[in-house]
């Protein structure tokens, strides 16, 4: 894996959210967002400089975004928070972000992480895609501990919140419309099942996970849903597929892998990684592989050369992904470059 545009983009505020080309767009600001998943990635990947700076920013952030009145602010530009409501969908990442950075390879990562995880207390949302955030940052702590008490919490406050797929065999998704990251729910159902001894609720998440690779597969590749969404009734490519569905999409098929041990799921996340490398609608690659970097979203006549922070750290997860279902997952990563 190259990390080099993921470090181009970090610097000592956090990760920018978007970029110009290449080139960072710092005019835009950082986002809780892209910290929590900057955090949860980087204490994942093999130990070494970079990662660990790549941690420190992330960790940072978060501490700088929690306040006394809301659970994270959201948006900050230069050194000044924005007005921006918070967000539950971001809160819900940095939690999961904090469960990963409370189990990083460095000892200061893991106590400031651990820190801002237990600062917050309950945190229950409406929304599906929060509270699957939540529920997999509380099977990330329960992992390690199945004592952990901000695990046991965090694992009934997400699990009040998550979908269960419907009865209907030819739409068993559990919301009218496909829109976003859409693997991260049956995948969130899968872990949650699983950390409570539900085996007939692991296999309904399985279920609901093979049905979700059978729509968004067209031939032999991915056809990912567009940025705005897909209906029971709605066939066809179509435009923008954003990289993070292929990011949801290897993280939920390599937890059914490891969980499962079938060879069928190892198979999905290298369908996902060969998205990135041009086996798409297209024919034509999502990922610069010389840089790390992700471009945002596959058009009908090309990519977004913008390599914003989502889609290049979406390319960089899968790639490792990829490579973990491989058994090429070496504690090897190819930059040992500062953050800017």
């Amino acid at each position: 894996m190259i990390l080099d545009h993921l470090a181009r983009l970090t610097d000592a505020r956090g990760i920018v959210e978007h970029a110009d080309g290449a080139r960072p767009a710092r005019r835009f600001g950082y986002c809780t967002d892209d910290a929590g998943r900057l955090l949860g990635l980087v204490a994942a990947l093999p130990p070494n400089l970079a990662t660990r700076r790549l941690a420190l920013a992330a960790v940072g952030f978060l501490e700088a975004a929690r306040s006394e009145s809301e659970v994270f602010r959201l948006r900050r530009i230069g050194d000044d928070w924005t007005d921006d409501q918070p967000s539950d969908d971001a809160t819900g990442r940095a939690l999961q972000g904090l469960a990963g950075g409370a189990h990083a390879p460095w000892a200061d990562v893991r106590r400031r992480s651990r820190a801002l995880l237990e600062s917050v207390g309950s945190f229950t949302s409406p929304f599906a895609r929060a509270s699957a955030h939540v529920v997999l940052a509380a099977v990330t702590l329960l992992e390690r501990d199945p004592t952990d008490p901000v695990g046991r919490r965090l694992l009934d406050d997400g699990a009040s919140g998550l979908p269960e797929a419907g009865r209907d065999t030819r739409w068993p998704w559990p919301e009218p419309r496909l829109t976003y990251a859409n693997a991260l729910l049956p995948e969130a159902l899968l872990a949650g099942a699983h950390a409570r001894g539900d085996a007939s609720g692991a296999e309904r998440a399985l279920r609901l996970l093979a049905w979700l690779v059978v729509e968004e597969t067209r031939g032999d590749h991915f056809s990912f849903v567009p940025a705005t969404g897909r209906g029971p009734r709605e066939r066809g490519p179509a435009f923008d597929q954003q990289p993070i569905e292929a990011w949801a999409m290897a993280d939920a098929a390599t937890r059914a892998w490891r969980l499962t041990g079938d060879p069928h799921w190892a198979e999905v996340v290298r369908m996902a990684r060969a998205w990135f490398a041009g086996r798409n609608d297209v024919g034509i690659t999502v990922g610069d592989v010389a840089t790390g970097a992700g471009f945002d979203g596959l058009r009908r006549d090309g990519v977004n050369h913008n390599q914003g922070a989502e889609s290049t750290m979406a390319f960089v997860a899968t790639c490792w992904r990829a490579a973990q279902v491989s058994g090429r997952a070496g504690p090897r990563v190819l930059v040992e470059g500062g953050v800017a």
